[in-house]
């Protein structure tokens, strides 16, 4: 099985075909990265963008793959995310560096496999970080497959705009981002021709980054004889769904509802209020080519060059500022105006000025003042004398022996609840008696102290109750020795109807001991995100097993379809 990195690819292929910056106009889109890639556009979609027109694919029987498949003895395939035109996309893991990968896999007669070959090793070349590179390009036992990165922590401008337009900044920093990124792609000679809201990702720190450069219209067969402008309408595309929420043709894409049948494109602040009117004019001048006019007359902007210089000349949009609420007014209270116990006067009236009391200057007032302080001395040294004599008579009671004490010590005041103890996890190992496994490499996220890591199941068709497709699936804990477990709290990343899951006590780590020979500890249920389990009577052992019978249903994401499934972000045992 041959290993090949695209760093060391040459720049033109040694069998003698054209150089890959010049194929790379022919076929010019990355493949997926970290999503779900679901390929619903129409191709009258496609012909609105300017994508131009799709190769009609032979009829080429896709190689038989299946969850588990390794490529190149390192590359595992986990998860199959798309399947089209003889191609199949793939979430897979690179065993060799231990990390989630994207893969693509055609057989090696496609008619398209040398383009694909192509854009992969060209897209590879480019090494731009705001792209999602392209890892590995190989040709072996008849397939040929691209390897790409996978970004779990990014998420589609498809998913950003179900829940409404971004933000003005946000929007700017889009379009102007991707500007750049296809302005460099293109100076390169790569064109993306499927730049689309699933082709456009955010990571967790707020960068844009672009999958689909060079691989995936090789992989659909997509050309255009003018692909700088095709890319520019394309990002003129994304900006207008980014202000309006609407995908800006008449039909339906991507999730988002297209404009009215016979309105023509109108400007994006014509759709929706409180648009900025900057970008709304900046994404007619990219779609102008479409049959739009720009709403002042500017001349439109036919490649990502002149669109990065359009945005260059615009105001630049900053940031929010971030929401203070001041704290509330000062109150003086009565007690502190010197009116304690009198009655508070009524607001807005106006309260005359009381004249002070004049000081004690007459004779008398001297001799009150004495008779005062003389006083105040008296009653110091008789304070002081009651004082040392308490003290004294303490000291005395103090050295007599206490005989209130009992003899024995079995006060039960002194007796104290026993402290929980947090148990300490060495190891973790998959149970599965069915001999087949979930994540098994992923068992060590339940303990990392991380709430973004997890372990999780696969996603079945049956459920709540796993039962009899499936017993159940779960994970034995190493305690390192043997410890009093009395309890366990486990954190869940699926909530909803139903979550049961079963503490036995093992003798091992072993993958397939029945679970008769185990002792049961404690079981329990929840519709939440988080399941605490209790013991009536702690139970020793060294290895514990968490066994899942039960998993609530959720939605699809970017790691499995919707169904039955569960996944354990953190588990805790104490004793």
């Amino acid at each position: 099985m041959a290993e090949r990195s695209t760093a060391a690819v040459d720049v033109a292929d040694n069998s003698g075909e054209e150089p890959l910056t010049a194929q790379a106009d022919q076929s010019t889109a990355d493949g997926e990265a970290q999503n779900r890639e679901r390929d619903t556009e129409s191709s009258a979609s496609e012909e609105e963008q300017g994508s131009g027109g799709t190769e009609t694919p032979a009829k080429t029987t896709p190689p038989e793959l299946h969850s588990g498949h390794k490529l190149a003895r390192r590359y595992r395939l986990e998860e199959c995310v798309t399947r089209l035109d003889g191609f199949s996309s793939w979430r897979a893991v690179d065993e060799k560096l231990r990390r989630a990968v994207g893969v693509h896999v055609l057989p090696s007669d496609h008619t398209r496999a040398r383009s694909v070959l192509a854009a992969a090793r060209s897209s590879a070349l480019l090494g731009d970080p705001r792209f999602v590179q392209v890892l590995d390009a190989v040709e072996e036992n008849d397939l040929v497959y691209v390897v790409h990165e996978w970004l779990p922590d990014a998420t589609e401008l498809t998913a950003l705009l179900a829940s409404g337009p971004l933000a003005p900044h946000d929007a700017y920093q889009m379009v102007s981002q991707v500007s750049h990124a296809m302005a460099a792609a293109h100076r390169e000679g790569l064109s993306h021709l499927r730049l689309n809201p699933s082709a456009v990702l955010r990571s967790a720190a707020g960068q844009w980054r672009i999958r689909g450069l060079a691989v995936n219209a090789a992989l659909r067969g997509i050309g255009s004889d003018s692909p700088q402008r095709t890319d520019t309408e394309a990002i003129g595309a994304l900006l207008y769904a980014a202000l309006t929420q609407r995908w800006p043709y008449d039909n339906d894409a991507h999730g988002l509802s297209g404009l009215p049948k016979g309105v023509g494109l109108i400007a994006p602040d014509q759709v929706r209020a409180g648009v900025h009117r900057g970008l709304s004019e900046l994404a007619m001048r990219a779609l102008v080519n479409d049959g739009a006019t720009a709403s002042r007359h500017d001349s439109p902007c036919t490649t990502p060059e002149e669109l990065v210089k359009a945005i260059g000349e615009m105001p630049r949009i900053r940031p929010p500022e971030p929401a203070f609420t001041a704290p509330p007014d000062y109150q003086r209270t009565t007690y502190q105006q010197g009116s304690y116990g009198r009655q508070t006067a009524h607001p807005g009236a106006t309260q005359p000025l009381q004249t002070p009391p004049p000081p004690l200057q007459s004779r008398t007032g001297k001799v009150l003042k004495w008779a005062v302080s003389a006083l105040l001395i008296a009653a110091l040294g008789l304070g002081s004398w009651q004082l040392a004599d308490a003290l004294m008579n303490r000291r005395d009671q103090s050295s007599e022996p206490d005989t209130s004490q009992t003899p024995d010590g079995n006060n039960k005041d002194t007796d104290k609840a026993k402290p929980v103890t947090t148990l300490s996890i060495k190891g973790a190992a998959e149970y599965y008696p069915d001999g087949k496994p979930q994540h098994a490499n992923d068992v060590g996220l339940t303990y990392d102290s991380s709430a973004s890591t997890y372990w999780r199941t696969y996603s079945f068709q049956g459920g709540p109750t796993l039962a009899p497709y499936k017993q159940g699936v779960g994970i034995v804990y190493d305690l390192g020795s043997v410890q009093e477990v009395s309890a366990a709290s486990i954190r869940l990343y699926y909530p909803g109807d139903r979550t049961t899951a079963t503490l036995y006590g093992a003798d091992s780590l072993s993958s397939s001991a029945p679970l008769s020979s185990m002792t049961k500890i404690a079981t329990n249920t929840t519709t939440g995100t988080e399941l605490k389990i209790s013991a009536k009577k702690p139970v020793k052992t060294r290895y514990v097993l968490v066994w899942l019978t039960d998993v609530p249903k959720a939605g699809g994401d970017q790691f499995s379809d919707p169904g039955y499934k569960q996944a354990i972000t953190d588990v805790k045992f104490t004793g």
